[in-house]
C-alpha cells in the first residue's frame, strides 16, 4: 500500500512498486485524462508533474515516490480550465483529435512553469510530445499566447 498526493489529496493505493504511475492514475484513481501511448516515454501522452515538473508517467514507477511529491494530472491542473495554457489552447482551437492533447497540455505547462518566457529554441528542445495529427503550427502559437495571459 503507497501513499501519494494527487491533485491536492492524499490518496492510498494498492499497487505493486514496478506498477507505472499511469496505471495507478488510470486504473486505481480514475483520472483517465492521462492517456497511454506509448509504454516507453516517448510520445508524452501521459506527461504529468510531478513537484512541477513534467514527467512521463508510464516509465515512473510508483515505488519511486517517498508519498511526500505533488503529482498533478490534467484533471488538477485547474478545476475550471483556467489555466493560461488551457486558455490559449481553447482560443487557439489547437487540438484535432485530442488525443494528445492532456499530455502537451501538462508538458507546455511545466516548460512555462520553468520558462515563463519560453523562445522557439526552448520549445523545440524541451516540447517533445507527438500528435498524430501534426498541431505542432498550432501547439507552438498556443504556447506564445500562454505566455501572455495571467494564472
Amino acid at each position: 500500500m503507497a501513499n501519494i498526493k494527487v491533485n491536492g489529496e492524499t490518496v492510498s493505493v494498492d499497487a505493486e512498486d514496478s506498477t507505472p504511475l499511469l496505471w495507478v492514475l488510470r486504473e486505481h484513481l480514475g483520472l483517465t485524462g492521462t492517456k497511454y501511448g506509448c509504454g516507453i516515454a516517448q510520445c508524452g501522452a501521459c506527461t504529468i508533474h510531478v513537484d512541477g515538473q513534467p514527467v512521463r508517467s508510464c516509465t515512473y514507477p510508483v515505488g519511486a515516490l517517498s508519498g511526500e511529491e505533488e503529482i498533478t494530472t490534467i484533471e488538477g491542473l485547474s478545476e475550471d480550465g483556467s489555466h493560461p495554457v488551457q486558455q490559449a489552447w481553447v482560443e487557439m482551437d489547437i487540438p484535432q483529435c485530442g488525443f494528445c492533447q492532456p499530455g502537451m497540455i501538462m508538458a507546455v505547462a511545466g516548460l512555462l512553469n520553468n520558462k515563463p518566457d519560453a523562445t522557439d529554441e526552448d520549445i523545440d528542445q524541451q516540447i517533445t510530445n507527438i500528435c498524430r495529427c501534426g498541431t505542432f503550427a498550432r501547439v507552438r502559437k498556443g504556447i506564445h499566447l500562454a505566455k501572455t495571459k495571467k494564472a
